[in-house]
């Protein structure tokens, strides 16, 4: 039976594929910081030899992208360092390794949608860390997927859907800048696709999203619209809400690969968010 160690359990991801590996019955651990370092390669190399991994889904990193712009030492050392020490230990023992990146890797620019091939051009320091992690990957793992998301939202932490929640509850008006295009990721959506990689031989670079884009603009006001909040939503341009790390205003991903190498696509966002307040109690 397949052996499937999960990093970063404690956070959005993690908590659900692990959930999702129980699901169906598949031999897993999950691990956070208290369990290893993933900074330390001999920790790493430590547990992932003695648990017998068979394959490593890597949901841990470094994830605070304003931060990012001012701890560039934790960040590198996160989402780089940690990531390379983890492909090493899976080429050693030839494990499988999925490991999590992000739209950041794309500069935004334009409107159409960002194929798997297209070359990267991190505008901020988080996206230019996750764009090294998959060199390391693609370097070190011969056995790897590379998948991108992006607008990640899930039950463990804090994400956007919550912190509208929060907002629109304590105030009339919103402003959500309307000009960053993309598609939220659903994390209780994405872990049965993460499983069925996991289990499968098609390895390379994905997009992993759900399925229709939107404005943050809008993915707010399909928020409130659905959890019955009044508040208004008013739409801003990027440039009127200024943030230490510059966003790309382009994030469409196509995600035709999924399909062509007998995936699924995910639900559309808008069911996303539906099934989610409903976990939240929000109905």
């Amino acid at each position: 039976m397949m052996k499937v160690a999960v990093t970063g359990v404690g956070g959005q991801l993690g908590y659900e594929v692990v959930r999702e590996l129980r699901r169906r019955g598949i031999d897993c651990v999950g691990a956070d910081l208290a369990d290893f370092d993933i900074t330390d390669f001999a920790a790493a190399h430590r547990f992932l030899t003695e648990y017998g991994a068979d394959a490593v889904i890597h949901c841990s990193a470094y994830t605070a992208v304003d931060k990012a712009e001012s701890n560039r030492d934790i960040c590198y050392k996160v989402n780089v360092l940690g990531t390379e020490n983890i492909a090493k230990v899976c080429r050693e023992m030839n494990a499988k390794m999925v490991y999590i990146s992000t739209d950041y890797v794309f500069d935004g620019m334009g409107t159409t949608f960002h194929t798997p091939e297209d070359p990267a051009a991190p505008l901020n320091f988080y996206g230019q860390t996750k764009w090294e992690g998959e060199e390391a990957v693609r370097k070190y793992a011969a056995k790897h997927f590379i998948v991108r998301i992006s607008w990640a939202f899930g039950k463990n932490g804090s994400n956007f859907i919550k912190t509208m929640l929060r907002l629109g509850k304590e105030h009339e008006e919103v402003s959500v800048v309307d000009d960053q295009i993309g598609s939220p990721t659903y994390m209780a959506d994405l872990a049965p696709l993460l499983c069925d990689m996991v289990k499968s031989e098609a390895y390379g670079t994905y997009h992993a999203t759900n399925e229709g884009i939107c404005s943050f603009a809008e993915f707010a006001e399909e928020i409130f619209r659905q959890a019955g909040i009044t508040c208004r939503v008013k739409p801003i341009p990027t440039s009127a809400y200024p943030t230490p790390a510059k966003r790309p205003l382009n994030s469409r991903m196509s995600k035709e690969k999924l399909v062509e190498n007998g995936f699924h696509a995910l639900p559309d966002w808008q069911d996303a968010v539906r099934r989610f307040l409903i976990e939240e109690g929000i109905d």
